[in-house]
């Protein structure tokens, strides 16, 4: 089980290529969702986040309207503060977490300030086992999850062998 982050970045990146064969692959292949998740849970239950939180300090965090009442209700704000502390626009994604030099801005050390209120997404990251719509259809993202979370990138690695891909494939 491969946990050092820099070496996650380095083999991530120099996997991106594969690992999006490996999404076409499971998308043109009939293969049992339910294995493949169950192998993803059990990596996930290997690795312990909260000794990196290394999710949190890369990846950006967009909210919903659920999410927002949620964290107004749990930090004591009104919407207008909220907004103007803990969310800004993006172009890309909506609104997100603001997120400063340690990462999400509700981080603290590795663990998350707000944990009881989190945001859909991050309850569910990375959305291996958990996730709106078939598996196959959330790993677009895993390429980039693959080169930061060690649970991603030590799933996509054992279910290669398992699926019958092959880097050249």
């Amino acid at each position: 089980m491969l946990t050092d982050l820099v070496q996650i970045r380095r083999l991530g990146e120099s996997k991106r290529d594969e690992n999006s064969r490996l999404r076409l692959h499971l998308k043109r292949r009939n293969y049992q969702e339910r294995r493949l998740m169950r192998m993803a849970q059990q990596i996930e239950e290997q690795i312990d986040c909260t000794a990196f939180a290394n999710s949190c300090r890369v990846a950006t965090v967009k909210i919903t309207e659920r999410d927002a009442e949620k964290l107004m209700k749990r930090l004591g704000v009104n919407r207008l503060r909220f907004l103007a502390d803990y969310v800004e626009q993006s172009p890309e994604e909506g609104f997100v977490l603001k997120r400063n030099q340690e990462g999400c801005v509700f981080l603290e050390g590795n663990l998350c300030g707000v944990y009881d209120a989190r945001p859909h997404t991050c309850a569910t990251f990375p959305h291996l086992t958990r996730g709106a719509g078939s598996l196959v259809s959330r790993l677009w993202q895993m390429v980039d999850r693959a080169c930061y979370c060690p649970i991603v990138y030590n799933t996509l690695e054992a279910w290669k062998p398992e699926v019958g891909f092959r880097s050249g494939s």
